[in-house]
C-alpha cells in the first residue's frame, strides 16, 4: 500500500499505455483503475469519438476539464487521462497538486506503429496520421513534462515492465512501501499491441 501519495494519475500521448499500464498498476497497488475517457463516456452516454464529432473539442475539453477535476478528488486511484488533458491550465494544476503524475512518454513513430489501424481516436482520423502524431507530440510533450513528477521512457518494454519502472520509481520516491508491493516476476500480462 502506498504511504505517500493519495493518488496517482498517468499522462501521455494517445496510445502510450495509460489504460493498460494502470489497470495493472492499480492491481498490484490493490487501488481502484478509472479511466477519464470512459467516465465521460458513461456520464454522457456516447463515445468520445460520437461526442466529438457532434460537439466539437471546445466542448469535449470542457466535460474533461470537469470530469478531472471531480477525479482528482478522489484517493486511492490510479486515473488514467487522456491525451489531450493537459491542454488545459486548470486540468494540468489539479493533476499535479493532487496526484503523483507520471508521463508514459513514447515517440510519435512508436505510437504510429501501435495505432495505424485505430478507427476510434478522433484526432488520428486525418489522411496523414503520423503528421498529426508528430504535431501532437511537438503541442503536447512540454506540458506533459510540466505536469508531471517522473516520466517512462516506454520504448518497447512489455507492460510488466513498465509497470515495475513505476512501481520502482514511486519506491525511489519514498511513496510506496517496498514490502507491500507484489512482485509481477512471471505473472503474464499482454504486450503493449492494441492499446
Amino acid at each position: 500500500m502506498p504511504c505517500g501519495v493519495a493518488s496517482i494519475a498517468l499522462v501521455g500521448m494517445p496510445g502510450s499505455g495509460k489504460s493498460t499500464v494502470g489497470r495493472h498498476l492499480a492491481r498490484q497497488l490493490g487501488w481502484k483503475f478509472v479511466d477519464s475517457d470512459h467516465e465521460i463516456e458513461h456520464a454522457v452516454g456516447c463515445s468520445v469519438r460520437t461526442y466529438f464529432d457532434q460537439h466539437g473539442e471546445a466542448a469535449f475539453r470542457d466535460l474533461e476539464a470537469q470530469t478531472i477535476a471531480s477525479l482528482c478528488q478522489h484517493t486511492g486511484t490510479v486515473l488514467a487521462t487522456g491525451g489531450g488533458a493537459v491542454l488545459r491550465p486548470a486540468n494540468r494544476q489539479a493533476l499535479k497538486q493532487h496526484c503523483h503524475v507520471i508521463y508514459l512518454r513514447s515517440t510519435p513513430e512508436e505510437l504510429f506503429r501501435r495505432l495505424r489501424h485505430d478507427t476510434q481516436r478522433p484526432l488520428l482520423q486525418v489522411r496523414d496520421p503520423l503528421k498529426r502524431l508528430r504535431d501532437l507530440f511537438r503541442e503536447r510533450d512540454p506540458l506533459y513534462g510540466d505536469t508531471c513528477h517522473f516520466t517512462i521512457e516506454t520504448g518497447r518494454p512489455s507492460v510488466p515492465t513498465l509497470v515495475n519502472m513505476v512501481l520502482m520509481q514511486l519506491e525511489l520516491a519514498g511513496l510506496v512501501d517496498p514490502m507491500q508491493v507484489p512482485a509481477t516476476v512471471g505473472r503474464v500480462i499482454p504486450p503493449l499491441q492494441g492499446m
